[in-house]
């Protein structure tokens, strides 16, 4: 398969931009949330390819979109010479009860995605699917329109990239919500409102613009504050 960016089906920039579903998927983790994203993946006739740890991981990483769905404490097992200049999701989190202690993880200077896409210096990072619960995601897919629908929010830097993986978002049977930049997933990882909420686009929306005056987006201020 090229190399060419899976955003080049993309007409328009951000998520009103008329944006195509990938042709093919890959997801490095075939734990809890890598199984239930490959068989949404199946649902939605997107081909698939999941690699574990112990798994040759160059097929899934040829996939048109990456997925990482690895305990994040390992991202610098991650081949990052195969996800050079890949469309990459980024559907981790830090657990301390599994990561333990990670002051790189825990840096409310910084979000968690841009830790990794510092790592993988080349690939195309977009924070996805991470706050939604495994119940969530193997429950709760719907078509376009249906009033159980969820939102997954999507942030990055690129809008030509946003817009690729809202549309898997929505081909996957969940309603894309724009966050913004990369920096802005810190406002759906674990101790924010929206992180396992369950919420719809429209209370995901409104979970993200009060996102600056709760306790947590205070923390990130203040940190962001400091290291500028």
């Amino acid at each position: 398969m090229d190399d060419a960016r899976a955003g080049e089906a993309v007409e328009g920039e951000g998520l009103d931009g008329a944006a195509l579903a990938p042709r093919t998927v890959g997801i490095l983790g075939a734990g809890r949330v890598g199984a239930v994203l490959a068989r949404l993946c199946r649902d939605a006739g997107i081909p698939v390819t999941t690699a574990s740890s112990a798994d040759d991981p160059a097929a899934a990483c040829a996939a048109d979109v990456v997925i990482l769905a690895i305990p994040l404490g390992r991202y610098r097992t991650l081949p990052r010479t195969l996800l050079e200049g890949r469309l990459v999701v980024d559907a981790m989190n830090y657990w301390w009860e599994l990561d333990g202690a990670r002051p790189d993880l825990d840096d409310p200077s910084t979000s968690t995605s841009e830790t990794v896409a510092t790592f993988l210096r080349g690939a195309r990072l977009v924070k996805a699917f991470n706050h939604a619960s495994v119940w969530e995601l193997a429950n709760l897919a719907h078509p376009p329109g249906h009033p159980d629908r969820r939102g997954i929010a999507v942030a990055g830097d690129d809008a030509r990239d946003r817009a690729a993986v809202a549309a898997l978002v929505d081909a996957l049977g969940f309603d894309p919500v724009d966050a913004g930049p990369l920096a802005a997933g810190v406002m759906v990882e674990p101790a924010t409102e929206a992180f396992g909420s369950g919420a719809t686009a429209d209370e995901l929306r409104a979970m993200l613009d009060r996102f600056p005056r709760s306790q947590r987006g205070r923390v990130v201020a203040r940190a962001r504050g400091r290291a500028g």
